[in-house]
C-alpha cells in the first residue's frame, strides 16, 4: 500500500523503461514489509542535474544511476566512496548532510557469479562506466591480464597494471587466449535485440572451455549468448549482476538486510512469465 510515508526510490537512465530493478526491489520491499516505492525514471543528459536536484529536494531515498550517466554523475555529487573513486564511476546514489553521495556496487555484483572461474585472462568489449566496475571486479578476483577494446581511440590512455587498452580492430589477436569475454556494450540491448557485439565468426576464435559473460539481461538470453552457448562455451547474463549490485545497495539505504532469494526469484518469474507481465 502506497501512504503518505512512502520511501520513495528509482534507477535513472536513457533508455531506462526496459530495467528491471523495479521488478526486484519492490517485491523485496513487499517480502520485508519495507514502505517503499521503486520506479524508473527515464533521465536525459540534459536533465541530469535538474532531476538529481529536484528528487534530493523531495527527499527521495536513494538512487541508482544506469547508461549513460554513470560517470558524468559524479560532476554533480556531494562527496564519493573509495570504492566510486577507485571505479571512477557512480551507479548507487544515497543520502547525505548536504546532497548526493555516490558509490559503486556494480564490482560486486559482477563478481558474483565468477566464482568458480578459474581463469587468468579476460577481454572486456567496451569502455564506459560498466567497463570500469568490471575490471575492478576482475582485479578482485586475481585477473592478471585484463584487455579492453573500445572504438574511440580517445580512450587508449594508460590503464592500471595488468590492464590494457586496445583499438576494437586488434580484437582478433587476444580471443584466441581469453578466458573470459565480457560484454559491456549495449549493443544486444532492447530494442535492438537481435544485434551482436561479435560475430559467430569471432567468437570461434575464444579457446574451449572460455567464458562469455553478457552484461545485458534483457533480453535473455541476448544475441551473443545464443552464439557462445551454440559454439559450446559458459555463459553467463547480467541477471546475477543486477540482484548482486542491487542487494549491496541496501547497505547504503536501509538499515537491513537485502532479501537476496526474492529479488532473485522475483526476476525468475518476470522472464517465465508466471507474474503476467
Amino acid at each position: 500500500m502506497i501512504t503518505g510515508h512512502t520511501r520513495l526510490l528509482a534507477v535513472l537512465g536513457d533508455p531506462v523503461r526496459h530495467s528491471l530493478s523495479p521488478v526486484m526491489h519492490n517485491a523485496a520491499f513487499a517480502a520485508v514489509g519495507l514502505d517503499a516505492c521503486y520506479v524508473a525514471l527515464p533521465t536525459p543528459g540534459t536533465a541530469l542535474a535538474t532531476i538529481l536536484s529536484a528528487l534530493w529536494q523531495m527527499e527521495w531515498v536513494g538512487l541508482n544511476i544506469t547508461l549513460p550517466h554513470k560517470q558524468a554523475v559524479m560532476n554533480y555529487l556531494s562527496g564519493l566512496t573509495p570504492t566510486a573513486i577507485s571505479i571512477g564511476a557512480v551507479n548507487t546514489l544515497y543520502r547525505g548532510e548536504s546532497g548526493w553521495w555516490g558509490t559503486n556496487t556494480d564490482g560486486l555484483g559482477f563478481i558474483q557469479p565468477l566464482q568458480d572461474w578459474q581463469g587468468e585472462r579476460a577481454v572486456v568489449l567496451g569502455y564506459g562506466g560498466a567497463t570500469r566496475a568490471v575490471v575492478w571486479g576482475l582485479q578482485q578476483l586475481g585477473c592478471r591480464g585484463i584487455h579492453i577494446f573500445t572504438r574511440d581511440a580517445g580512450k587508449l590512455t594508460a590503464a592500471a597494471a595488468g590492464v590494457q587498452v586496445h583499438l576494437w580492430t586488434d580484437l582478433g589477436q587476444y580471443l584466441p587466449q581469453a578466458d573470459l569475454l565480457v560484454n559491456t556494450t549495449p549493443v544486444g540491448m532492447a530494442p535492438a535485440v537481435t544485434a551482436s557485439p561479435l560475430t559467430r565468426e569471432q567468437l570461434t576464435a575464444l579457446p574451449p572451455g572460455a567464458w562469455v559473460y553478457d552484461l545485458i539481461y534483457t533480453p535473455r538470453p541476448t544475441q551473443l549468448l545464443q552464439i557462445a552457448a551454440q559454439l559450446g562455451y559458459w555463459t553467463q547474463d547480467g541477471l546475477a549482476m543486477l540482484v548482486g549490485q542491487g542487494a549491496a545497495a541496501w547497505d547504503y539505504w536501509f538499515s537491513q538486510a537485502a532479501p537476496l532469494a526474492v529479488m532473485t526469484r522475483s526476476l525468475e518469474q518476470y522472464f517465465s512469465g508466471s507474474t503476467g507481465a
